[in-house]
């Protein structure tokens, strides 16, 4: 089994690869803006790191994403709809969840083949 960890940190890493899967996690940045705001900038944080590990948002198998009132869905649907392209739909769940920052809105989780 190959193991690598991305950019590791004292609590944790920006990634992590195993046997040629990515594992990222990412939350916006700036924790301002509305849903649709947040999605896009967590979104443009994924682009960069698959891009960092030779992959890219095609490569993306699964995707949970959290968000902290669903009355945002569709917010967040329209900054994924216009990010992911045609026929590379991942597999994709959405739940509610209270986020470790109050500012966050959306918290979003991927898989992704290099």
């Amino acid at each position: 089994m190959s193991l690598y960890r991305h950019k590791p940190g004292k609590r944790m890493s920006e990634a992590v690869v195993v046997n040629g899967l990515i594992y990222t996690v990412q939350v916006p940045e700036s924790g301002e803006g509305d849903a649709r705001a947040q999605t896009a900038e967590t979104l443009g944080l994924i682009d960069t790191v698959l891009a960092e590990l030779d992959s890219d948002k095609s490569k993306i198998v699964e995707a949970t994403i959290f968000l902290t009132d669903l009355a945002d869905f569709d917010a967040m649907n329209e900054a994924w709809d216009a990010w992911v392209a045609e026929g590379d739909a991942p597999v994709r769940c959405t739940v509610q969840a209270k986020l470790a920052h109050p500012d966050w809105k959306i918290e979003i989780r991927i898989v992704a083949s290099r």
